[in-house]
């Protein structure tokens, strides 16, 4: 199944630089926690330092504002394969400590949310339908 794996980031462009780098950093993470098979190997030089890689895919970033992100996440919920999707809302930005993120994400309906950023991995088709027609971030 490895072969089928595509992974893509979407992100919102409006966003400051470094909150696009903070986005595009947690949504790797929870994405990599999902599906270790994107990542979870070590290798090592001649000299015999060993190292664990970074992601054994391509991670392209794609950027699209804040209510085509949301469209997209509502799509990709519907997704019954195996897959991995993270959001990235906005309102995570204001809380500083997760368990105030978790008390607080019940209460909250996404569709309604502004979302910052979305990660998704799994079949290559159902990537590309989501998000053939982005662009790059440049």
């Amino acid at each position: 199944m490895l072969s089928d794996i595509r992974i893509a980031i979407v992100v919102d462009p409006k966003l400051p630089p470094a909150l696009i780098a903070n986005t595009v950093s947690a949504i790797g993470i929870g994405m990599g926690a999902k599906m270790p098979l994107l990542g979870a190997e070590r290798l090592s030089d001649r000299a015999g330092r060993t190292t664990d890689i970074v992601s054994n895919r391509p991670v392209p970033i794609l950027q699209a504002d804040g209510q085509t992100i949301r469209q997209i996440m509502l799509k990709a919920l519907d997704q019954k394969e195996e897959h991995a999707m993270v959001p990235f809302p906005g309102f995570a930005r204001s809380l500083h400590d997760y368990t105030d993120y978790q008390r607080s994400f019940p209460d909250r309906d996404l569709s309604d949310e502004e979302i910052d950023g979305l990660g998704l991995a799994g079949p290559a088709k159902w990537v590309r339908s989501l998000t053939g027609s982005l662009k790059l971030l440049r």
